[in-house]
């Protein structure tokens, strides 16, 4: 009945298509997208990976530029600035990093800081306390940890001393002071040139007209006496030390932005060198394990049988040797016995052990595709063993080798760090420094109260762990979308 239907429809109701033109098939009005811009397309959803790539950027930026525009080097140091606070130049007088701290002072300690010369900032507040049934007065102040006030030099020469009166008059400024008297001090007070007049009950004295009375040392004629000789050509001076550190660099302030160490060493150019550190041997590593590691797998997955069953073997065997074990013994063979240096060694320790979770991975990569269609084609159209292992298989666990580079970074670093910290290896030298090196520096720092020199390295190695896991997550989900969600 529906073919008599069709038949008779009329003829003037069909109309020829396309009578003048040929068909041809239709262009894709979309690009391509290809295996990596597909994963990049995925990765970009994943808005905390994109957030923890662009730290992981920064964090190279600062490990590469900082040591190259900062103003200090790793070669510098001043004693004089040890412990000083993270200052921004900007920021002064906020007391929001700016170099100062707040200290609540005694009677006598107040009245003896308020002479150190723009040391105290200013009086936050005046209280009494109670002590022992008696009524303590006591201030609390903001301080200037920079504001040295007086210190003695001494290892200054006849030629520095002339710089420093010919700095005095160009500049019509007072750099050099005269000596104190410190015959009848007390030892601590005698190691402070900012003692140089006298106390009593460990306050100041004043004259009647209430001017300080001061113990300058005096020679034998009554003049006051600006240095000592020490021999040798040295001399002992006593220096306003903020306008003597301007004379000495060329006019610039004292100014560590992250802080000093118990050295006088700047804490961002040792952070951003150890970090250039870590980070270079942590892709090292990375890079020679991720190389071994696929040649071992693909070879395991690839042929398989005994070849397989030896090489896991061998595996197992050099899994079960402690890292910690290995590094100290050729650190004690090897460094200690002047045969290589620190870093090549530590290297060696970390592949020695490093590339067999890479070559697990690839194995198991090489199982899962050595079976599949189209690699059995190319092996009846007779590709080659390499061709099959590198053209078609490799390819296709590309993805989880990228994820296990990734990840293997972080752990290098960490385990740099902790060898360093803990002590087992000493990456220090007068060009180079570690992060774990200035964990210990300043795990010692806190019982003096100096948390700053432990708060920045510990900041970096944690925002760079979680950063880095974060990021090798989200390459995982991108380049194998099966795995997503899946914790390792």
């Amino acid at each position: 009945m529906e073919n008599e239907q069709i038949a008779n429809i009329p003829e003037e109701k069909f109309t020829l298509v396309q009578r003048d033109e040929s068909i041809f098939d239709t262009k894709f009005e979309t690009k391509p997208i290809g295996y990596f811009k597909d994963a990049w397309l995925r990765f970009r959803k994943n808005k905390p990976s994109v957030v923890a790539f662009v730290i992981l950027v920064l964090i190279i930026l600062f490990a590469i530029f900082v040591p190259v525009v900062s103003r200090y080097d790793m070669s510098y140091n001043d004693p004089y600035y040890s412990y000083a606070l993270p200052k921004i130049s900007f920021m002064e007088g906020t007391g929001v990093w700016d170099g100062t701290e707040v200290k609540v002072f005694s009677e006598a300690q107040y009245q003896n800081a308020k002479l150190q010369p723009n040391y105290v900032v200013k009086v936050i507040k005046e209280f009494e306390t109670y002590v022992n049934g008696t009524t303590v007065r006591k201030y609390k102040c903001r301080v200037d940890s920079y504001a040295l006030g007086y210190q003695y030099i001494t290892s200054s020469n006849a030629k520095q001393i002339k710089d420093i009166r010919d700095y005095e008059a160009e500049h019509d400024i007072q750099i050099l002071y005269p000596m104190v008297d410190t015959s009848n001090y007390p030892v601590d007070r005698a190691m402070n040139a900012n003692y140089y007049y006298e106390i009593e009950d460990n306050l100041p004295i004043y004259d009647d007209e209430g001017n300080l009375k001061t113990c300058y040392l005096t020679d034998a004629d009554g003049e006051l006496v600006y240095f000592l000789d020490q021999g040798g050509g040295t001399f002992k001076i006593r220096v306003m030390y903020e306008e003597y550190y301007k004379m000495m660099n060329g006019g610039k302030k004292a100014c560590f932005i992250f802080g000093a160490n118990n050295q006088g060493k700047d804490i961002l150019i040792r952070l951003s060198t150890g970090a250039r550190l870590s980070l270079s041997l942590g892709v090292i590593v990375a890079a020679i394990n991720i190389a071994i590691g696929i040649c071992y797998g693909a070879i395991e997955g690839y042929y398989g049988g005994v070849t397989d069953l030896i090489m896991e073997r061998v595996s197992d065997i050099l899994a079960e040797i402690p890292f910690v074990i290995v590094t100290s013994l050729f650190k004690m063979y090897l460094v200690d016995q002047n045969l290589v240096g620190m870093i090549p060694t530590l290297i060696f320790a970390f592949v020695l052990t490093g590339w067999i979770g890479t070559a697990s991975r690839v194995r198991m990569q090489f199982y899962r595709y050595k079976g599949q269609e189209y690699v059995l084609a190319a092996r009846t159209l007779g590709a080659k063993d390499g061709r099959l292992i590198f053209r078609h298989i490799l390819p296709n666990a590309i993805g989880t080798i990228i994820t296990s580079c990734i990840l293997m970074i972080p752990s290098v670093i960490f385990s740099e760090s902790s060898l360093t910290y803990l002590g087992i290896v000493d990456l220090e030298n007068s060009n180079i420094t570690s992060v774990g090196t200035l964990l210990s520096d300043g795990q010692s720092a806190l019982q003096y109260g100096y948390p700053h020199i432990l708060l920045f390295p510990a900041l970096f190695i944690a925002i760079l762990m979680i950063s880095f896991n974060q990021f090798g997550k989200g390459l995982r989900d991108a380049f194998n979308p099966s795995l997503r969600g899946v914790e390792e």
